[in-house]
């Protein structure tokens, strides 16, 4: 099972696995502080795709589409949270303020797509060019 949540709401016992999946700190989050496993910034957009989204809703489905075109060319960024999310509840810890439109929901439906075509003898690196 994979959740995501922002890293400014209370940890809950259930919340599994925790990661920081954003590619820069949160701001007035102290390292020591912040309750998570393991931060991976380089699953995160990159800088540029980050900066054309802007959080702007109406930029979001081509940050969408740019960001599994990352995702699908990297396999070694998401591999160990694909593993983890197939043993236990992972969750992805994220700061933007939309809850809906940011990083870690999309990187949360291509994990969960992943998940799906496990069962097919395919390598994830064979979908690269199919998003």
């Amino acid at each position: 099972m994979i959740c995501c949540k922002r890293v400014y709401q209370p940890v809950e016992d259930d919340d599994g696995y925790r990661v920081l999946v954003d590619r820069l700190w949160p701001r007035g989050v102290s390292k020591e502080l912040l309750a998570h496993d393991e931060w991976l910034p380089a699953v995160a957009p990159s800088a540029e795709l980050r900066r054309k989204f802007a959080h702007r809703i109406e930029a979001f489905t081509i940050f969408r589409e740019g960001y599994r075109r990352e995702l699908a060319a990297h396999p070694e960024y998401w591999q160990g949270l694909l593993a983890r999310a197939a043993t236990g509840k992972l969750t992805l810890l994220y700061a933007a303020r939309d809850q809906e439109h940011n990083n870690a929901r999309v990187l949360q439906d291509f994990l969960e797509d992943e998940l799906e075509r496990r069962g097919e003898s395919s390598s994830p690196v064979c979908y690269a060019g199919e998003l």
